[in-house]
This record gives structure tokens, C-alpha cells and sequence, in this order.
């Protein structure tokens, strides 16, 4: 069978290509809508696809959104890349996803291949955006937005979660059991990167301390963000002399390993050792015991990210968006903090 064309719709519906290409891509002109139910009606008898190759050389855009993500097989990072991509469907864009696997030298790769790749913008959530990187995106002057963490290279537009404060909730939550005091499992760096939830997270910690008139000295444990890591460091924190009674971690996926960790060791939680987490991914309400944590808004900070990347005014000098984008969070209660 012959290929389909724009100029056999337009001649089955009676009007111009025109016309057609505007239909297809919503504009940039307006179509009255009996004509559009025409075009449409053409389009579904004749079973034309457009050439979305051929727009994307003709526009230098195409429908796609890049993603960067430090690594999807954390818990988290998975469902904000599935909470970005259905934000993204109901734009009419699919999303690219790259992994940079917390490696500076693979976010340069994909920030380059996908813009070469002309994406309508991208969204970033980057661990500490280096120099090289920034550089990358004032040179394609690309419209970006930066999900989850606001690294200091980069002076951009950012949809974030109050990390600091929700901290400061679950160990206040914490505290009023009347535990003798919190210690904090945070990640591992030697300087706290600007921007990084997890600094913000172990801020709120030492605040929320601070606030109740108890030292945080020798009471900051690091380890990596994901459960596994975090497994063989609570091994050692638990076997300690000194075992704390509760224990602040700075992701769901630390406090998963922290739980498996006290299993092994025989350790009753909440009854001998109160454990709090944070970002309330699915698996914190079927952990054993179901694990107490902060929440934020993630479908509603995916939806945010992408109306920004693709607003056109979003890049328009002295006309800059609102730079900072700040979803509350909220506590959620579950036993292993010690609550029936």
C-alpha cells in the first residue's frame, strides 16, 4: 500500500495542509473545531502517522524530555522516573531516561546525547552537578529543570521537596517518645554538598537536637543511600557498645537495611531500637515493622517539573519563573517508630 500523506488528509477532509499540521501539533494557529473534527475523522479512515522525524528536523525540537537520574534501581529514583513519565504522557511527550550511576563523567554523556538529540527540555536530579556539566547546558542554552535536589552549579529552575523540615518532624516524632536521644544515619561525604536532600535531611536532624537541648557528638553514622550498604553499616552500628535507642535515616532505603540488619542481630523494633526514614516509597508500609517516614508529593512534583521544562516562557530574559518550587512534606506514622 501506498504511504499515507499530510496531502491525502487534507484532501479527504477538504481543507489545507495547512490546516492538517496545525491539528497535529496543536498550533501554532487555531482550527475551528468542526474542521478539526474533520481533519481527525481523515486521519483515524486513512490511518495516517505523522513523521515525527520530519517535525522534529523542521521544528529543531522533538517530543521527547530527557531524564537524568543518579540510579533507577533505587526505590525512589524508580518511582519518580515512572511519576515524571505519566506527567509527561499527558503532555503528549515520552521521556528518555539516563542512569549516571552517581558518576559526573556519565551526566556530561547524557546531558550531551540528549541534547543532541534536540529534547523539547530536560530534568535533571543530579547528586552534585559538576562544572563540566553546568557548562554543557549554558552552551546549548537548554531549558532545564532540576527535580529533587539544586546543586550550586547550575543557577536554575527547581522543584524540591522541604527536606530540612520534614527532618526536623520525623525526629521531633522521634524525641517525644521519650527516647533518650536520635542518632542519624546520612550518607558519606566529606564536605555536604549545597543542595543535597540528604545534607538538608541530616540539617534537620541536628536542628530537631539542637531545638531539645541533646548533643548530636559521635552520633552521625554514615553510609551510602541504598539499603544493601546500608545493611553492612547497621550490622556494625547495632553491634556496637554503645547501641542507640532510635535511629533517623536519611532514606527509606537506609532505614530497609537498618530493619533487616536488627532482624539478624535479634534486636526488637520498635520495642529495643525506634527507626524513622524518609521519602515513603511504597515498600516503607510493608516493612517489618512497617516503617514510619516522611512523605512528600511526588506525582505532584513530577507534574511540576514537566509543565516547567515545556513553558515556553520559561527562558524568556527578564521574564524568569519563579526560581525555587518547595512541596511541603508530611509525616506519616507507622510502628516502627514505637506508635501502636
Amino acid at each position: 500500500m501506498a504511504k499515507v500523506t499530510r496531502d491525502d488528509v487534507a484532501r479527504l477532509a477538504g481543507t489545507s495542509t495547512a490546516v492538517v499540521s496545525y491539528v497535529i501539533n496543536n498550533g501554532p494557529r487555531p482550527v475551528a473545531p468542526a474542521t478539526r473534527e474533520r481533519v481527525l475523522a481523515a486521519i483515524k479512515e486513512l490511518g495516517y502517522r505523522p513523521d515525527r522525524v520530519a517535525q522534529a528536523m523542521a521544528s529543531r525540537r522533538t517530543d521527547l524530555i530527557g531524564l537524568i537520574i543518579p540510579d533507577a534501581r533505587q526505590p525512589f529514583f524508580g518511582e519518580m522516573a515512572h511519576a515524571v513519565e505519566q506527567a509527561a504522557s499527558e503532555r503528549g511527550k515520552m521521556v528518555l531516561v539516563g542512569n549516571t550511576d552517581y558518576v559526573g563523567e556519565r551526566e556530561v554523556h547524557y546531558l550531551r546525547a540528549f541534547l543532541g538529540m534536540r529534547v523539547s527540555g530536560l530534568i535533571l536530579v543530579s547528586h552534585a552537578l559538576n562544572d563540566l556539566a553546568a557548562a554543557e547546558i549554558e552552551a546549548w542554552d537548554a531549558r532545564v529543570v532540576l527535580l529533587h535536589e539544586r546543586p550550586e552549579a547550575i543557577d536554575d529552575v527547581a522543584v524540591v521537596t522541604d527536606d530540612l523540615g520534614g527532618a526536623r518532624l520525623a525526629v521531633q516524632h522521634l524525641l517525644e517518645h521519650g527516647y533518650e536521644y536520635v542518632a542519624c544515619m546520612g550518607g558519606i561525604a566529606e564536605t555536604p554538598a549545597v543542595g543535597d536532600p540528604v545534607s538538608d535531611h541530616v540539617e534537620g536532624w541536628r536542628r530537631a537536637m539542637d531545638d531539645a537541648g541533646i548533643s548530636t557528638e559521635g552520633r552521625l553514622f554514615e553510609a551510602l543511600y541504598n539499603r544493601y550498604d546500608a545493611y553492612q553499616a547497621a550490622l556494625k552500628i547495632l553491634s556496637g557498645p554503645e547501641r542507640p535507642p532510635a535511629i533517623f535515616c536519611s532514606t527509606d532505603d537506609q532505614a530497609i537495611g537498618l530493619l533487616r540488619a536488627a532482624r539478624e542481630l535479634r534486636i526488637d523494633v520498635p520495642g529495643e531500637l525506634a527507626v524513622a526514614g524518609f521519602d515513603d516509597i511504597k515498600e516503607a508500609a510493608l516493612a517489618d515493622p512497617p516503617l514510619t517516614t516522611i512523605a512528600s508529593d511526588r506525582p505532584a512534583m513530577a507534574r511540576a517539573a514537566v509543565d516547567l521544562v515545556l513553558d515556553d516562557g520559561l527562558r524568556v530574559a527578564g521574564a524568569r519563573r519563579e526560581r525555587l518550587k518547595v512541596f511541603p512534606s508530611r509525616l506519616v506514622v507507622r510502628q516502627s517508630c514505637g506508635c501502636a
